[in-house]
């Protein structure tokens, strides 16, 4: 009986710590590399799998000029509807309760690559935190425009990690 009960005790724990247990991904887009380094060094912070989102058409230093209206970046952000494609998917989503997602601003909003991400991937139930670099401005509206694109996740305020460390990560992700 005494050796029953110890099994049982232990196959509950056991149960009881892989329902605890949550992954993560750190999917983020980065145009110049300042976002990659911070997505890297959160991955590294949170024990997370890293997902770059590639664009399927990769933008050239004339596609990111943003002096330029006709430039590539400047048309995809004129129009909120733009979705960029991109090169491909997480293949298992699923597996993942927790995204950071990663992204540069622009024009005070994140990338509408972004959005082309977010709405190829069943996120329902998902918890989103998303994270941005930037050359001088906040975050802006940036949840208003990504919330639509997966409408049944839940979004934490997004961080700014332009100057981020990896004791500022440690930090912000200990938090969470």
């Amino acid at each position: 009986m005494k050796r029953i009960l110890t099994l049982l005790i232990i196959t509950m724990t056991a149960l009881n710590l892989s329902a605890q247990t949550t992954k993560t991904v750190v999917a983020y887009f980065s145009a110049s590399g300042v976002t990659a380094a911070a997505a890297k060094e959160l991955a590294k912070e949170k024990n997370a799998d890293l997902y770059a989102i590639e664009p399927a058409q990769k933008y050239t230093a004339a596609d990111l000029d943003w002096r330029n209206k006709q430039s590539r970046s400047s048309v995809e952000m004129a129009d909120k509807a733009s979705r960029p494609a991109i090169a491909g998917t997480v293949a298992n989503m699923a597996d993942y309760d927790t995204v950071f997602v990663g992204f540069p601003i622009w024009w005070y909003v994140a990338p509408t690559i972004v959005n082309t991400f977010l709405e190829a991937h069943d996120l329902a139930g998902k918890r989103i935190v998303p994270f941005f670099t930037s050359g001088g401005s906040g975050a802006g509206k940036t949840l208003d425009y990504l919330k639509p694109s997966a409408p049944k996740a839940t979004f934490e305020p997004p961080k700014n990690l332009t100057h981020a460390n990896e004791s500022s990560i440690r930090t912000w992700v200990e938090s969470l």
